[in-house]
């Protein structure tokens, strides 16, 4: 049974708090501003490179510290960030991303297989061939028998990215219909004696190698139930295996005995004996924890409040990296108020870039973002419609200013002013803050508006499950490789909705065939140079903004608070804070 969400709590008119709201927050941004500009410049370097792993530093316990757990451990259905970049440790697939600092984290190399192959075919068959003595950490020696059911699984426990990243294997068209009888015939030839995998496609995908790379496609033993295993661990290959998991209390992680480095670039061996994750610690409590030395690592977005005593005073355990990831409103397009074009449109002028900015902490950390494509990515949005002055006719290079007056024109000449509109947002200090603005944004343009905050750990699945109605919702989004069919694709796609299920990642349930034909030739014509291919991800972006089934609000970066005794700060443009390569003896 899908949990219920809290009530709506009973909050006051914006007309009540607007006058000191609005004061309070200006005073708040002129500080923040200095204090978050120092913490970007003061941050500690990035290494240009990393060093070869040091054997006096092995040993400890990696402290973890999170408000709430992360769901499920089955990595073919776990996308939250929280998760994924634990994994990370854990599994391997056959591709995956250079475990280094800097860009070239972003380059795909082989991991379980030896070697990435040319692609044959004009780019329709991938011929893999598997290393030789990798164990699972039951023992079980990892085949291509293991290989071939985790490709099948990922359809038939119903992987979030199955349809947007594994749609091109033959026979996956069958799968995604009835995914329990999924085969992948004709898609996926083994030969063991070979121990090779051929992976058939029906289209090229110039992305496949990444999207492999990613964790719904990790290799588990093929006598994996063929459901999601909730809170049971599944062997897996990497230097760490999960040994204990309460989503309440805890969640343990020991060395794998079994594990052999194949690859310090794939999948190098861990420093620590052991990794812990605490969960129930709210955020505030986190960060002071991790200043006394309590944790050496929080999971959760560190308060606005809290950063000023982190410039002050921590600036050698804070660390600002960039990381392509937003915070955007996604709007139902197919249920009132937001089945309207100038409804969207008007939440769009309407909220203010600048509020949501100091809220995250200020812009020494984060910038207004107008389209889907962060700065850091190719084909990054550069125009806005959106703002002060603008129009999707008439676009202007960057935000200004919200257009409230055009904003409540545009929800009286769509016949919904006065209709009822909840916002779900889940119960963090930020997502809670950013949501009362968005609330109080709501009523001053025309709507009944109320917030719904939803526990951290439900939050995503609950806005993406058309069961429950969402008209909007504040949530965050980062890249699962960097490229902008990430944002626009995987959040736009008509391939990712799915009606009545929590794995419907187009949330706005927004399907437009002129966006897709565009998104689809930049994702498989292999004779375009990568300007061209840019240029195609750009139309994109301006066509779906035009339509605004989502409301961009900031791109941020990652800010990342260790404990004093963490050594070796190892961030992967990819996962994040790496935890195999940190210091804790």
């Amino acid at each position: 049974m899908q949990p219920q969400p809290p009530k709506a709590t009973n909050v006051p008119t914006p007309a009540q708090h607007h006058a000191g709201k609005t004061l309070a927050t200006l005073a708040f941004a002129l500080a923040l501003h200095h204090t978050t500009a120092a913490l970007a410049q003061q941050a500690t370097p990035q290494p240009q490179q990393d060093t070869p792993y040091q054997a006096a530093h092995k040993g400890g316990t990696l402290r973890l510290v999170a408000s709430t757990s992360g769901g499920t451990l089955d990595p073919q259905i776990n996308y939250s960030g929280k998760y994924i970049n634990l994994f990370a440790v854990v599994y391997d697939g056959l591709t995956t991303f250079k475990k280094v600092q800097g860009p070239e984290g972003n380059s795909v190399v082989p991991d379980l297989a030896e070697n990435l192959p040319t692609p044959q075919d004009g780019g329709l068959t991938y011929t893999f061939t598997l290393r030789q003595g990798i164990r699972f950490s039951n023992g079980q020696p990892v085949t291509t028998a293991d290989v071939s059911a985790s490709l099948r699984r990922i359809f038939k426990v119903g992987s979030p990215t199955a349809g947007s990243f594994y749609s091109a294997i033959v026979g996956a068209d069958l799968c995604l219909k009835t995914p329990a009888t999924c085969t992948l015939k004709g898609g996926v030839e083994e030969n063991p004696a070979q121990r090779t995998i051929t992976i058939h496609l029906v289209r090229p995908d110039t992305e496949f190698l990444q999207k492999l790379a990613f964790t719904h496609a990790v290799i588990v033993p093929a006598n994996t139930p063929e459901h999601d295993v909730g809170n049971t661990p599944i062997p897996s290959t990497g230097p760490y295996h999960l040994t204990k998991y309460d989503p309440n209390t805890a969640l343990s992680l020991d060395r794998n005995p079994f594990f052999k480095e194949w690859s310090a670039i794939a999948q190098p061996q861990g420093y620590p004996d052991t990794i812990e994750y605490s969960f129930g610690i709210p955020d505030e409590a986190a960060v002071t924890a991790v200043e006394n030395g309590q944790y050496d690592f929080m999971a959760d977005v560190i308060p606005m409040d809290r950063l000023g005593e982190l410039g002050n005073r921590y600036t050698a355990q804070t660390h600002v990296r960039p990381h392509a990831a937003m915070y955007f409103l996604p709007m139902n397009v197919n249920i009132p108020p937001f089945n309207n074009l100038k409804a969207r449109q008007a939440v769009n002028y309407a909220v203010s870039r600048k509020a949501m900015v100091i809220f995250y902490g200020g812009p020494g950390i984060a910038r207004p973002l107008c389209g889907m494509v962060p700065s850091s990515l190719p084909a990054a949005t550069n125009f806005c419609f959106y703002t002060k002055g603008a129009s999707p006719t008439a676009p202007a290079l960057q935000w200004q200013a919200p257009d409230l007056a055009k904003a409540r024109q545009l929800v009286q000449e769509s016949g919904t002013a006065g209709q009822k509109v909840t916002l779900i947002t889940a119960n963090t200090s930020v997502d809670m803050a950013m949501g009362g603005w968005v609330r109080d944004m709501l009523q001053n343009i025309g709507y009944q508006a109320s917030i719904r905050p939803i526990s951290n750990t439900l939050s995503m699945t609950y806005v993406q499950n058309t069961a429950n109605k969402v008209q909007i919702s504040l949530t965050t989004w980062s890249a699962d490789y960097p490229s902008p069919s990430n944002f626009l694709d995987d959040l736009l796609g008509c391939e990712n909705f799915h009606p009545n299920s929590d794995s419907s990642i187009n949330i706005p349930g927004f399907c437009n065939k002129q966006v897709q034909s565009l998104m689809d030739k930049a994702k498989t014509d292999t004779t375009l140079t990568p300007t061209q291919t840019e240029d195609l991800w750009r139309q994109a972006d301006r066509l779906v903004m035009a339509q605004s089934p989502i409301a961009p609000l900031i791109e941020r970066d990652t800010v990342v608070l260790t404990s004093a005794r963490l050594g070796n700060f190892f961030y992967t443009t990819v996962n994040q804070l790496f935890f195999s390569q940190v210091w804790v003896r």
